[in-house]
This record gives structure tokens, sequence and C-alpha cells, in this order.
């Protein structure tokens, strides 16, 4: 692995980073990797790192979603027929 230095980060980059990675429960060197990671498309933050994502994070994963039509009242009875059969 390699090691990479950034000059000159200015102040609130800094704490919003530190924020964003008690956020996350991680280190901020760790959030910094992630970010970069994510950045430069190798994945997102669950499958770069298995971390825990936030709540706000699932959330944004499912409206990033496509929208599908679909029969809850077909699927619904389904279901129950299944457990009926035991």
């Amino acid at each position: 692995m390699g090691t990479l230095t950034i000059r000159n980060l200015d102040e609130p980059t800094k704490r919003k980073l530190r924020v964003r990675a008690a956020a996350h429960g991680i280190s901020a060197e760790q959030e910094v990797r992630q970010i970069l990671a994510e950045g430069v498309g190798l994945g997102d933050r669950l499958a770069v790192t298995g971390a825990r994502l936030t709540v706000e994070e699932i959330l944004e994963f499912g409206r990033r979603l496509p929208k599908v039509d679909f029969d809850q009242k077909l699927i619904s009875d389904d279901l129950w027929s299944f457990v009926e059969k035991d």
C-alpha cells in the first residue's frame, strides 16, 4: 500500500471529515480512504470496506433504485397461500 500526503487541507474540510468518520464509527484516515475509493469507482462503502451504513445512506440507496410497479395483493395472496398449505 502506498502513502498519500495532503497538504494545506483547510480546517472546515478536516473537521467535516472527522464528523463523518465519527458518524460511521471509523477513523478519519479510514473515512478518507473510503471516500477516495468511492471517488475513483472502486465501489461503495459497503463493498469496499464492509463498513456499516448509516440509516440515511440506506435510505439514499433505496431512493436511487428504479421504480417498479407490482401488484401487492397478488404477492400477498401468493405468500399466504404458501403459508396456509402447511
